[in-house]
Protein backbone atom coordinates (compact mmCIF):
# COMPACT_ATOMS: atom_id res chain seq x y z
CA UNK A 1 0.00 0.00 0.00
CA UNK A 2 2.85 2.45 0.78
CA UNK A 3 4.58 1.56 -2.90
CA UNK A 4 1.26 2.65 -4.37
CA UNK A 5 0.84 6.10 -2.67
CA UNK A 6 4.60 7.19 -3.05
CA UNK A 7 3.96 6.25 -7.21
CA UNK A 8 0.72 8.21 -6.94
CA UNK A 9 2.50 11.08 -5.58
CA UNK A 10 5.45 10.37 -7.94
CA UNK A 11 3.48 10.52 -10.58
CA UNK A 12 1.41 13.45 -9.62
CA UNK A 13 5.13 15.28 -8.91
CA UNK A 14 5.73 14.25 -12.56
CA UNK A 15 2.78 16.11 -13.44
CA UNK A 16 2.85 19.41 -11.83
CA UNK A 17 6.94 19.82 -13.22
CA UNK A 18 5.92 18.84 -16.84
CA UNK A 19 2.83 21.23 -16.40
CA UNK A 20 4.60 24.20 -15.06
CA UNK A 21 7.03 24.27 -17.67
CA UNK A 22 4.73 24.41 -20.42
CA UNK A 23 2.50 27.31 -18.63
CA UNK A 24 5.93 29.09 -19.01
CA UNK A 25 6.10 31.25 -22.13
CA UNK A 26 9.76 32.13 -24.24
CA UNK A 27 10.98 35.46 -23.84
CA UNK A 28 10.23 37.67 -26.80
CA UNK A 29 12.20 40.25 -25.91
CA UNK A 30 14.24 41.74 -28.82
CA UNK A 31 17.83 43.10 -27.93
CA UNK A 32 18.09 46.62 -28.78
CA UNK A 33 20.59 47.54 -31.52
CA UNK A 34 21.97 50.66 -32.51
CA UNK A 35 23.55 52.29 -35.46
CA UNK A 36 26.88 53.14 -35.50
CA UNK A 37 27.29 57.43 -36.66
CA UNK A 38 28.66 58.26 -39.89
CA UNK A 39 31.91 58.96 -38.50
CA UNK A 40 33.23 56.03 -36.92
CA UNK A 41 31.65 53.93 -40.43
CA UNK A 42 34.00 56.33 -42.64
CA UNK A 43 38.05 54.82 -43.33
CA UNK A 44 40.61 57.50 -42.60
CA UNK A 45 42.33 59.51 -44.36
CA UNK A 46 45.66 60.19 -44.22
CA UNK A 47 47.76 62.80 -45.92
CA UNK A 48 50.46 62.08 -48.14
CA UNK A 49 53.68 64.03 -49.28
CA UNK A 50 54.18 64.65 -53.25
CA UNK A 51 56.81 63.34 -55.24
CA UNK A 52 58.88 66.45 -54.95
CA UNK A 53 58.53 66.88 -51.13
CA UNK A 54 60.81 69.62 -50.06
CA UNK A 55 60.85 70.74 -46.28
CA UNK A 56 57.74 72.66 -46.38
CA UNK A 57 56.10 69.79 -47.82
CA UNK A 58 57.15 67.78 -44.63
CA UNK A 59 56.21 70.33 -42.09
CA UNK A 60 52.54 70.28 -43.77
CA UNK A 61 51.87 66.93 -43.66
CA UNK A 62 53.67 66.53 -40.05
CA UNK A 63 50.87 68.94 -38.62
CA UNK A 64 47.74 67.35 -41.50
CA UNK A 65 48.88 64.12 -40.29
CA UNK A 66 48.60 64.42 -36.94
CA UNK A 67 45.01 65.82 -36.78
CA UNK A 68 44.18 62.87 -39.12
CA UNK A 69 45.55 60.68 -36.63
CA UNK A 70 43.14 62.72 -33.65
CA UNK A 71 40.53 62.24 -36.14
CA UNK A 72 40.74 58.77 -36.42
CA UNK A 73 41.13 58.05 -33.01
CA UNK A 74 38.03 59.72 -32.29
CA UNK A 75 35.82 58.15 -34.51
CA UNK A 76 37.47 54.70 -33.49
CA UNK A 77 36.31 55.53 -29.91
CA UNK A 78 33.19 56.44 -30.85
CA UNK A 79 32.90 52.95 -32.52
CA UNK A 80 33.99 51.39 -29.28
CA UNK A 81 31.63 53.15 -26.94
CA UNK A 82 28.52 52.92 -29.47
CA UNK A 83 29.60 49.09 -29.55
CA UNK A 84 29.59 48.61 -25.76
CA UNK A 85 26.60 50.49 -25.20
CA UNK A 86 24.87 48.02 -27.24
CA UNK A 87 26.07 45.17 -25.71
CA UNK A 88 24.65 46.84 -21.77
CA UNK A 89 21.71 47.28 -23.20
CA UNK A 90 21.59 43.56 -25.18
CA UNK A 91 22.78 42.62 -20.88
CA UNK A 92 19.89 44.59 -19.61
CA UNK A 93 17.01 43.20 -22.11
CA UNK A 94 18.08 39.88 -21.64
CA UNK A 95 18.43 39.95 -17.78
CA UNK A 96 15.02 39.52 -15.60
CA UNK A 97 13.95 42.64 -13.91
CA UNK A 98 14.52 42.94 -10.05
CA UNK A 99 11.64 42.16 -8.22
CA UNK A 100 9.64 40.00 -5.22
CA UNK A 101 8.12 37.87 -7.59
CA UNK A 102 10.60 37.84 -10.69
CA UNK A 103 12.65 34.89 -11.07
CA UNK A 104 13.08 31.43 -8.66
CA UNK A 105 12.71 31.60 -5.10
CA UNK A 106 15.41 29.92 -4.20
CA UNK A 107 18.11 32.02 -6.09
CA UNK A 108 19.12 35.32 -3.75
CA UNK A 109 20.74 38.36 -5.11
CA UNK A 110 22.96 39.61 -2.97
CA UNK A 111 22.79 43.48 -3.08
Amino acid sequence: MRANLLIRIGWLAFGLTIASCAASTPSAVVPPRLTLPELATRPCELHRLPDDANVADLEIGYAARGAQIAVCDAARRLAVETLLAERELQTRALTPEEGPLRGRFWRRTGK
